[in-house]
């Protein structure tokens, strides 16, 4: 099934704008959360086909939350895409290993996740 409802998970308004703008222009409906406990809130309320998730912010990390969606049975199948400034192996590696389907690097090249979404669907 194709992917249109995105969730961007990022505590940068920034951030938000920028994935915003390049995802919307492409034809997706796109709604975001600034922080993870948000995130688990929206991704409840209305489920997403895919999220895109910060890894540093306030309270609970990227990284955190993403395990916590991978080991709940009713968001379980919901893909993560990590999209960090952290851009060590050894985080990618960890990422992956919380349950993330793939890992971006900031700042975030627009065709690359544009393929890393396609991927998934």
């Amino acid at each position: 099934m194709a992917i249109q409802k995105i969730l961007i998970v990022d505590d940068s308004p920034t951030e938000r704008y920028f994935l915003t703008d390049i995802l919307v222009k492409n034809g997706f409906s796109v709604s975001t959360a600034e922080n993870g406990e948000e995130a688990l809130i929206k991704i409840k309320a209305d489920k997403p086909q895919l999220i895109l998730m910060d890894v540093v912010m306030p309270g609970q990390n990227g990284f955190q939350i993403t395990r916590a969606i991978a080991r709940d049975p009713e968001t379980q199948d919901v893909p993560v895409i990590i999209c960090t400034s952290k851009n060590q192996e050894t985080d990618r590696i960890w990422g992956l290993r919380q349950g993330a389907r793939d890992y971006l690097v900031k700042p975030i090249d627009p065709q690359e996740l544009l393929a890393k979404i396609a991927a998934l669907s």
